[in-house]
């Protein structure tokens, strides 16, 4: 099984294919996630650090394009299922927002 560690938290086996929010939110880890899933809201940005994640779709890479200045290797990780080792920043906690995650990604 794949390794997913993040940064300043922990690392945690994660079950190939899962979403990487839902493994990240699974772990006990603070992420927010306001739109479900569906790549429209950005709040839960990733920043790769280490690892490769697959290659990310055109509804992706069309929403993190109206956004400036994000760091290189900013992902959704609502869009990506883990397939392989990953080192991650999370950059949208709810607890830092004063509200709660959202509702939960769909699989």
């Amino acid at each position: 099984m794949p390794t997913v560690t993040v940064e300043g938290e922990k690392s945690f086996e994660v079950e190939a294919g899962k979403k990487l929010v839902l493994a990240i939110e699974d772990a006990g880890i603070d992420i927010l996630h306001r739109c479900g899933g569906n790549a429209r809201c950005t709040t839960c940005r990733v920043e790769i650090l280490a690892g490769e994640a697959p290659a990310a779709e055109a509804l992706e890479i069309e929403r993190l394009a109206r956004e400036a200045d994000l760091p290189p290797g900013t992902r959704l990780s609502c869009q990506i299922r883990v397939s392989g080792d990953l080192t991650v920043k999370v950059i949208g906690r709810a607890s830092a927002a004063g509200i709660t995650p959202g509702t939960r990604p769909m699989d």
